[in-house]
């Protein structure tokens, strides 16, 4: 029995460590597909804060109580070229690495489509698989209606929803609910229309996108072909504006809060683990921005410009029309 019992112990040893050695690969390749999604997606997150808050107030005044005023906006997203392309050194990987290249220019979800290929080996097993693609977008347009109305004591309160829709594989849809409140009215000498007008401004907006790609195997570990993203993003902003006649200037200054969620979509014993990893992809935090815009008056419609300044560049034009 004695001389069964070292043997034993060897193996069971030799068995535990080859199992955590495994799994240990099987939790380095899971990093690395982290760092691959975080890359991909994290443009996407900046662009899509920044488009949440675009076009909501175009001026310091208020609407008069419990009037209603009905808009169609379309916002347009300048991608800069830096947010277009990450690139990847094969050093930034623990089991991944690039077919034939020590590095690779990898598309963001803004980027083209691309060339590299990923190799690695786990549990034995040799696999590769090709970059995800982007949507080789410059500019990525969003339009939206929205419905605002005059409250009382010079606040106004906008509502806004898309639903979902899909366009070049791309889902997404958006609502969101904005509040303003005008500051002129509390100095003492009486104000006009046509006075420098400035309020505060507070909004929330839900966004949601779901990208699908061509599907990427590791061999018994996991199959993914769709990330999902839902991103909750709150926007304060002080707005002043000037009005001539029918013609208004404003501009403001603001910052953005945003909190991301991101989900692989798939199959795979390696996919919850994915997934639970993704909680942690840098996606949240604050942006400063600054708009600004003019308004042309005439009969009950207005047509609003907004020019906006961050990591990115925003364009948003919205025609509205008050109903009295």
């Amino acid at each position: 029995m004695k001389k069964l019992l070292l043997p034993l112990i060897f193996i069971f040893s030799f068995s535990a460590g080859q199992t955590m050695l495994a799994q240990n690969d099987v939790d380095l390749l899971i990093d690395d597909m982290l760092l691959v999604a975080e890359n991909f997606a994290s443009p996407g997150a900046e662009g899509a804060a920044l488009q949440s808050s675009a076009g909501w107030f175009s001026s310091g005044s208020s609407l008069e109580e419990w009037q209603f005023e009905i808009s169609i906006h379309g916002n347009g997203l300048f991608v800069p070229s830096g947010k277009k392309n990450q690139l990847s050194n094969n050093r930034d990987f623990n089991i991944l690495r690039f077919q034939g290249s020590e590095n690779a220019l990898l598309p963001t979800v803004y980027g083209s489509d691309t060339d590299a290929v990923f190799e690695g080996a786990v549990l034995g097993q040799s696999f590769s698989f090709d970059a995800i693609d982007g949507l080789n977008k410059g500019v990525l347009l969003h339009p939206y209606p929205q419905v605002t109305v005059g409250l009382p004591y010079s606040t106004e309160a906008a509502l806004r929803f898309l639903p979902s829709i899909v366009i070049n594989d791309v889902g997404f849809s958006t609502y969101g609910l904005g509040l303003k409140h005008n500051l002129t009215q509390y100095f003492e000498r009486r104000y006009n229309a046509e006075d420098f007008q400035f309020s505060v401004v507070a909004t929330y907006s839900n966004f949601k996108v779901d990208y699908a790609f061509s599907q990427l195997t590791i061999p018994s570990i996991l199959e993914i072909n769709r990330i999902d993203v839902d991103a909750d993003l709150w926007f304060f902003q002080v707005l002043g504006s000037k009005l001539y006649d029918n013609f208004e200037v404003y501009g403001g200054l603001g910052v953005t809060a945003s909190s991301f969620e991101y989900e692989m979509g798939g199959a795979g014993i390696g996919l919850d683990q994915l997934n639970q990893a993704l909680t942690g992809v840098n996606g949240n935090g604050t942006k400063f921005k600054g708009d600004v815009g003019f308004n042309y008056y005439f009969n009950n419609f207005k047509v609003s410009t907004m020019f906006t300044a961050s990591n990115f560049f925003n364009a948003n034009v919205g025609l509205h029309y008050r109903i009295n």
